[in-house]
């Protein structure tokens, strides 16, 4: 079953490349020479190939950056590309020269990729603080209040590397956070790069009194055993919550799922079962799925990421369908939900309809 799902993701894969390929040759093909031609066969065949060959072929780093930025291009070529045909048949109904149509729309397509690559890049490494005030009906003996600060899906890899780590630890640095948590997908199915360029160092630099909390999703993977990969993450001073719970300051608890996508993990009731329902639970689950069951089994906080919000517009509808609450806050009676769009990203190193985010929650708790 899954060769026959890989099969068809690879025909409808190839069908869509030699659709974009296609167009852009017929926009330059009177402009070059005839030779070019298969020096553009081979282009389009590394290029394409390229991200994939990037997540299988380990150390094949210029391949991963090679088909992060295709995967972008690409992207954005499918969203363009079918917008311009149109008007181009439509402009057939005019009195307008064809071949002078055709040229104005690779410009057209030119430009919208330069400004679009652009404005994605920023919005991709230029985080903001989304910020939202939440009231907790249980009490909790350490304080009447606490300033969360929750950042997922960093992606730490070779495209989201040292600078964006260091801008991560400014930013919840000058939040000044009670805890940080950070709810899945740190790396970005790699840990080499996480290690070799001392992200771990410097995720050391943050400050939270009650510390730093995660939990793994589903691109938090290794080849080895998980115990060598948690005990490297937690060099880097958080505490890795893999289907455990943990009571802070006995005043509250955290709970922290394995990923959905792994077969071993306890269920949310056997994670609860023998906790104190009378503090306030918060629960990290990587993947913002089964919220009525949170909610019946009596979690305050569920705070998720994974989502992206789609990443590249208009894919935010696809998740908006998917997931109860695919970004943003949502209330399920006395339960909260918050599901960041993610510090970082995955793929094309570019967000468009989506923002590089870190989110900050004031708690009140109340008898």
């Amino acid at each position: 079953m899954f060769i026959l799902i890989a099969a068809v993701i690879v025909v409808l894969y190839g069908l869509l490349v030699y659709y974009v390929c296609r167009s852009c040759w017929s926009w330059m093909k009177d402009s070059v020479p005839a030779w070019f031609k298969y020096v553009y066969v081979v282009i389009a065949l590394v290029l394409s190939s390229s991200f994939l060959l990037g997540r299988i072929g380990e150390g094949f780093v210029a391949f991963q950056i090679m088909g992060a930025y295709w995967m972008a291009v690409f992207c954005l070529l499918l969203i363009v590309l079918p917008v311009v045909h149109v008007s181009l048949w439509l402009l057939r109904l005019t009195k307008l020269s064809r071949p002078r149509a055709q040229k104005a729309a690779g410009v057209v397509i030119l430009v919208t990729l330069i400004v679009s690559v652009a404005y994605g890049t920023f919005n991709a490494y230029s985080p903001v603080v989304r910020q939202y005030s939440i009231q907790i009906n249980k009490p909790n003996s350490s304080a009447p209040q606490m300033n969360i600060v929750m950042a997922a899906d960093m992606h730490f890899g070779q495209l989201s590397g040292k600078q964006h780590a260091k801008r991560l630890v400014e930013r919840i640095n000058a939040l000044k956070p009670d805890i940080v948590l950070f709810p899945g997908d740190i790396v970005d199915d790699d840990l080499r790069p996480f290690e070799q360029k001392g992200i771990g160092d410097i995720l050391k630099g943050i400050s939270a009194p009650y510390g730093v909390y995660a939990t793994l999703g589903n691109h938090d993977t290794y080849t080895g055993e998980m115990e060598h990969f948690i005990e490297v993450l937690e060099k880097s001073k958080m505490t890795i919550l893999y289907d455990e719970a943990v009571t802070i300051d006995d005043s509250f608890t955290l709970i922290g799922r394995k990923d959905r996508i792994d077969r071993e993990r306890d269920s949310l009731h056997e994670l609860i079962t023998g906790l104190d329902s009378s503090k306030p639970l918060i629960l990290l689950d990587h993947q913002p799925y089964d919220l009525d069951i949170a909610e019946q089994e009596g979690v305050d906080l569920v705070l998720s990421g994974h989502t992206h919000r789609g990443q590249i517009a208009p894919a935010h509808l696809i998740t908006r369908m998917l997931f109860e609450n695919d970004w943003g806050y949502l209330r399920k009676g006395d339960m909260h939900s918050v599901v960041t769009s993610g510090f970082g990203f995955w793929g094309p190193p570019i967000r468009i309809g989506s923002r590089s985010e870190i989110v900050q929650i004031q708690v009140s708790f109340a008898e």
